[in-house]
């Protein structure tokens, strides 16, 4: 589904409020777009931030809304809060927000591992959802988009082992970052110098691995354990064997991956395309003779996880294994969109 551009489906009956808090950051811009077109009967939205972003008048629906500070009283009469402001604040108002009714879809880190919240992909498990939710936890960016298309594909044939290497884009690290890569590139092909301000290493027309603090033990970064722990959570998978490695590369908004499926059966490919071919969320782009597979200029801007290049992976001499290659909009499905579809399982 491209939400930038598909109609706006007819409003549901039950009127609910809900607040955006990180409602100017990059994923809240998105979550305010989500909102709009996502058919839900919409009685009061509130934009919360920071005090530094209070006041600002953004458009919505074909109106404005006024951005408010964060506070104490922020929640009141508010069904449902879309949090985006990273852990320390979620940690710190998600319970408040709670305790004055609302049920929370935080998209930070500060819940995804508890045991007694869910971690929710609405096309893979909705299932965890409770009946009386407080906190549901939106996932890592990179677990959303694997899981789309993996949990099909394990659902028919289970799967045994993952090694991914992951091809990220400005966007999982923000609106300042994003603005970085554009006004590095302007630089170094203005033939200037440019000092990275956001980023440890210099951005354009570059890549590096992914800055999250190395665990020393494991050698693996923060990011790559989220990864790992959130993608065997989604899929109820514990002991699910996963091997990773994230890249930051010089793309402003969608992640891609390659990755490498070891089932416990031999799967051939072109099963591996029926599975995925009607797979909620996902999209094929496989086109062999045209040369054409996912690329992260064409997921941008829409919520379908897009994969293709199927084939046998010949480096696994049981033929147990398949190579793939996809691509999902970080700000999207990895992100606002994600949050919003579980608001519409929770609106019904």
């Amino acid at each position: 589904m491209n939400v930038h551009n598909a109609p706006r489906p007819e409003a549901a009956a039950r009127p609910v409020s809900v607040a955006v808090v990180g409602a100017t950051g990059a994923v809240g811009v998105e979550i305010r777009h989500c909102l709009e077109q996502a058919g839900l009967n919409l009685c009061r939205v509130r934009l919360l931030a920071s005090p530094r972003s209070a006041g600002q008048v953004v458009p919505f629906a074909g109106g404005s809304l006024m951005v408010e500070a964060l506070g104490d009283d922020s929640f009141q009469g508010i069904d449902y809060a879309l949090f985006s402001a990273g852990s320390g604040i979620s940690r710190d108002y998600a319970p408040r927000a709670v305790a004055a009714g609302a049920v929370v879809i935080d998209n930070s880190s500060a819940f995804r591992m508890d045991g007694d919240i869910p971690l929710v992909v609405p096309e893979v498990n909705p299932d965890v959802i409770p009946a009386r939710p407080g906190i549901i936890a939106n996932p890592n960016c990179v677990a959303i988009i694997a899981t789309v298309p993996l949990a099909a594909l394990d659902a028919r044939h289970r799967i045994r082992r993952l090694t991914i290497a992951t091809y990220q884009a400005a966007s999982g690290a923000g609106a300042a970052a994003m603005e970085e890569l554009r006004a590095a590139t302007a630089a170094h092909l203005a033939g200037d110098a440019y000092a990275p301000r956001v980023l440890k290493h210099p951005y354009a027309f570059n890549l590096f691995s992914h800055d999250a603090a190395i665990n020393p033990a494991t050698g693996y970064n923060g990011e790559e354990e989220k990864v790992v722990e959130e993608t065997r959570k989604i899929l109820r998978r514990p002991d699910l064997h996963i091997g990773i490695t994230c890249v930051r590369v010089p793309v402003l908004r969608a992640h891609s991956m390659a990755i490498s499926v070891e089932f416990d059966e031999v799967v051939e490919p072109d099963a591996v395309r029926s599975i995925l071919s009607s797979a909620p969320g996902v999209r094929l782009v496989d086109d062999r003779d045209g040369n054409h597979f996912p690329m992260p200029n064409e997921a941008s801007g829409q919520g379908d996880v897009l994969v293709g290049r199927i084939r046998r992976d010949v480096g696994d001499p049981s033929g147990r294994s398949i190579a793939l290659f996809l691509a999902g909009d970080q700000l999207l499905k990895g992100a606002a969109l994600n949050a919003v579809q579980i608001l519409q399982r929770l609106v019904g």
